[in-house]
Formats: C-alpha cells, structure tokens, sequence
C-alpha cells in the first residue's frame, strides 16, 4: 500500500500531542480540553484531504466533518461551566449554543440528502429524530435544566431526569449516524469503503464517549481514543505485521495499548509478593498499600472502606460491583488528589487513614501512556493480538 501522505502528517500531529497531553496527566493527572484542539485542526484537514484523494466523494468528506463537529458539540452540552476551553463563560455559551446547534443540523442535511444523488425517505426519519433529540437538549441547556447541583438531595431510586438525559442523550445519536451510513452504502451513496470512514468511527467514538460519562474511562483517555479515530481512521502505510482486514487503525490501538497495559498488574503483582503484602488476590494486582500518614502524596483511588467503633478501625476491600457503581455515580470514591487539594473536605477519612497505618490505594499510572504505545507500535507492527491469533491458527 502507498502511504498516505496527509495521514502520516496526522499521524505525527497526534503522536506529538499523545506525548505532550501523557506529561500532563502525570504531572496533574488532567489533560485541559483545549490542548486536544490543535492536533484535531490538523488531523480534520489531512482526514479530508485522504477521503478527496481517494473517493472524491464531496458528501462524504462533509459527513465526515458532521461526525467531528457532533462530538465536539456534544462535549460543549456536556461540561457545563467548563473554563479551561473556548467556552469561558456561562454568558458566552448561552449566548452561542444555537449558533452550534445550527452547524451540527446543517452539516448531516448537507451531506445526506443534499450532496446525495437520491434522497431517502426513511433517511429523513432517522434525520428528524435526530434534529429532535439535540434541539431537545440544547432547550434542556439554555434554559438551565441541567443547572441542578450535584449536592442536591434525593430520594433512594429517585432518577434525576435531566442528569439521565444528559448522560444518555448521545447513545440515540451514535446509532443515527451509524444506521445513516448503512443507508448510503445500501442507497449507492457511498460506496462500502468510503462509508466504514463514517461507520466505524461513529461506533468507535460513541462507545468511548459514552465509557466516559460512565466514568468507566478517564476523560483524556477517552477522548485520546476518539480524536485518534477521528483524526487517523487508517493506517498511513502498511505495518510490519500487515493491515487488519477492516483497516480501523484506533481499533489496533486500543488492542494493543491493552495487551500492553497488561505488564503493570503482573508487576504491581510480583513487587506486593517479593514486599510480603496480603490482599485478595484481584486487589494484589491493582494496588498496593502506602503508609497512612503520606497517603496525600500518593496517586490513585482508595480501595478500602473503614470505619472507627470504639476506638478501633475496622476495614474491607471495595467489591469490584460496589467499585463499579461507585464509578458510574461518580461519588462514594477516595481520589488522593482530592485529599491533597481539598483537605478540609476529608478531615474524618484522613484521621482514620492515620489511624490504621496503611490504605491500599490502585495503581494510577495514566492509561493516555498504554495508548501511545498502542499507537505508535499499530502503525509500525500493526495489531498485536491479530498477529497472535493468526500465529496460533497458522495462516
């Protein structure tokens, strides 16, 4: 295969930003919003001009843009208040949210019915229910239904119907554009290959995006996996190890930052054997105990759950159900940082860590560092766990 020059230039736009937005995330354990913006000029730019030089196919190339500027809306509903972006005041965003909305209506109008050669009728429903649903948020947003704080008291299995709609909202808008790029494959829009540049990010990106408002990934990973596939949807060249069959380069990425990530548990194993540390053996991978007086210089999540009778503290591992609730609500979880920043808020939980000597807390190297391993190692050996299979099954 011949390189694809525009997307090496992404390429390497990306691998710069991976290593600038790794340093920060070790260095404040938060990669601001803005610093992604530059790398996803280029690679926007680039992604256009590779989808021109191989299908010059003009609807495509603005549903492509439709996508991005979808995501992009979507993370501007969805961090309300935000001020490390654009978005720097609460006056700003309602005075231009329908000016976005405006853009991100138009942009899939103009590629699905405009630039195409027929216009499908059961397309237009899927489009209306689409219009529907943002037009339906952003009302939600400049009205400030959203605006409840998060310290509001409820009652048990009470839904907060505005949360529940903002933290689902998007699902609906994934599987529109994916069934959208079905119907312009099946319509003769686009042809099978140019649409999976539509379809496969689509699902790619909304799977993550939706990981985490779940709060199941770190927000910089999640959106490091959404700008790779959004801003290098193929490989710039054939790989060592050749070119999966679908081609979907953010795919092998994941693939392989994960079999990658997998030598810190096995070490954070050996290192709490080779120490004498005793846990459950799920937790011996994952974690390691620190002293409790120092537990503010440390990083990760508390694993634990005391409490003090009597005197005496007692102590239990978090259940890995509990952990995941824990997770999904965004609450009832001990972050260090959060003891460092913020220590007048933990005063009880730091005077019992004190008191019972140590805490297991989870290893919290920044899962951006396996990514950009993942990456790098798929565009010059290709995809790891493929490569295996097929090692395995001798073909």
């Amino acid at each position: 295969m011949e390189p694809f020059y525009p997307m090496v230039v992404s390429a390497i736009a990306v691998v710069v930003t991976l290593i600038y937005a790794s340093y920060l995330d070790i260095k404040d354990r938060r990669v601001p919003f803005i610093h992604w913006l530059p790398m996803l000029a280029v690679g926007i730019c680039c992604t256009g001009i590779m989808l021109w030089q191989t299908s010059g196919n003009a609807g495509l190339i603005v549903g492509y843009i439709s996508l991005v500027a979808s995501f992009l809306y979507a993370d501007y509903l969805d961090n309300r208040g935000r001020t490390d972006s654009l978005y720097l005041t609460r006056y700003y965003r309602k005075g231009s949210v329908f000016y976005y909305f405006a853009l991100v209506l138009a942009l899939p109008a103009i590629s699905w019915f405009l630039l195409a050669p027929s216009v499908n009728m059961q397309l237009v429903a899927w489009y209306v229910m689409f219009a529907g649903i943002l037009a339906y948020v952003t009302w939600m947003e400049y009205t400030g239904k959203f605006d409840e704080p998060v310290t509001t008291k409820r009652k048990p299995g009470e839904v907060n119907l505005a949360d529940a709609i903002g933290r689902w909202y998007f699902i609906p808008v994934i599987l529109i554009y994916a069934i959208s790029s079905v119907y312009l494959i099946s319509g003769g829009a686009w042809t099978l290959n140019e649409g999976l540049f539509i379809l496969l990010p689509a699902v790619f990106c909304g799977v993550f995006y939706i990981f985490g408002r779940m709060h199941l990934f770190g927000g910089a990973d999640a959106w490091a996996l959404i700008f790779i596939s959004l801003c290098v949807p193929t490989f710039p060249f054939t790989p060592l190890l050749g070119i999966p069959p679908l081609g979907f380069l953010a795919f092998s990425a994941l693939i392989n930052a994960l079999l990658l990530n997998l030598v810190a548990p096995l070490g954070i194993f050996i290192v709490n054997l080779a120490r004498g540390n005793r846990a459950p053996l799920m937790y011996m991978f994952f974690g390691f105990p620190v002293r409790g007086d120092a537990i503010q210089k440390e990083w990760g999540f508390v694993m634990e759950d005391f409490e003090e009778k009597n005197g005496t503290v007692n102590r239990k591992f978090i259940g890995f159900w509990d952990a995941i609730r824990r997770m999904y609500a965004g609450e009832g979880r001990v972050y260090t940082k959060d003891l460092r920043e913020r220590p007048k808020e933990f005063t009880r939980e730091l005077t019992i860590y004190r008191k019972a000597g140590t805490v297991w807390i989870s290893y919290a190297v920044p899962f951006i560092i396996p990514i950009l391993a993942g990456f790098v190692s798929a565009i010059l050996f290709g995809d790891f766990l493929l490569s295996l299979m097929t090692m395995v099954v001798g073909r």
